[in-house]
């Protein structure tokens, strides 16, 4: 399959201190790619590369065959990336519905004033944006019976679920997950991989994550690219990664 989003020869440093080193990943159309490593070897820095956080020092970020590097976060959203946090970002005062209606706002095409006064027309639209989400992510991630429940009382793998359903409200042609696995028990790891695995077939949409469950990625990924300290120290399927020597030492010390 051709490549979704190419990452050439990105360096990032942070005063005296290089975050990422010349690291290039490759991640195909319709594929799982996750990218692991250690703590602290550079995989939230290069998310923040992809999304817009971050200005890398050089290297390109292309995104069907377009670096968009210039481009900031909301502008790069609209062309159909999307992605979670390491730690859940969502409103504990809101709904699960108005959680999710937000990962559809750079979709709207309401202005501040059509929506402060609630035209008829940014009325419609965010009608439709509500039916469309009942429809689609709600009983996709089995989420219906929390609709209308705040999100402060809802157990930590619904809230990660939720996080997934705002990601994907905007049906992205890539989704980066940052540590969706984190925090859960074996049965919400499975259910989670489910959900993800059913992006990639159902939605054709092309993912790129983050985790340290070295398990549950390697169960789900079709390419794996390892990071240590900035660097891109392997990288393929997951049997030749989990068998590189640099990998063994990366996470076990050297023999």
């Amino acid at each position: 399959m051709p490549d979704l989003l190419t990452i050439e020869k990105i360096s990032l440093a942070f005063g005296g201190i290089a975050a990422l080193s010349d690291v290039s990943v490759a991640v195909a159309k319709g594929h799982v790619t996750a990218v692991i490593g250690p703590n602290g070897a550079g995989k939230t820095s290069l998310f923040n590369v992809i999304s817009g956080f971050y200005r890398p020092n050089s290297g390109r970020v292309l995104f069907d065959d377009k670096d968009i590097l210039a481009l900031p976060g909301h502008k790069r959203s609209t062309l159909g990336i999307a992605r979670t946090f390491q730690n859940i970002a969502l409103f504990d005062g809101m709904s699960v519905l108005e959680n999710i209606k937000l990962g559809a706002h750079a979709q709207l095409r309401a202005n501040v004033f059509s929506a402060a006064v609630y035209l008829f027309w940014a009325r419609r639209e965010e009608d439709d944006l509500t039916r469309r989400i009942e429809r689609d992510v709600l009983t996709f991630l089995e989420l219906d019976d929390v609709r209308d429940r705040p999100i402060g009382g809802l157990p930590y793998g619904v809230q990660k679920r939720v996080e997934l359903a705002r990601a994907l409200v905007m049906r992205p042609r890539l989704l980066l997950l940052d540590e969706p696995f984190a925090g859960m028990n074996s049965n919400e790891k499975a259910r989670m991989a489910s959900y993800i695995r059913r992006c990639v077939t159902e939605w054709n949409t092309t993912v790129l994550l983050i985790d340290h469950d070295m398990e549950m990625v390697m169960g789900l990924s079709d390419h794996v690219a390892v990071l240590s300290f900035g660097r891109l120290i392997a990288a393929g399927d997951s049997g030749s990664v989990r068998r590189h020597p640099a990998v063994i030492d990366a996470y076990l010390g050297a023999a």
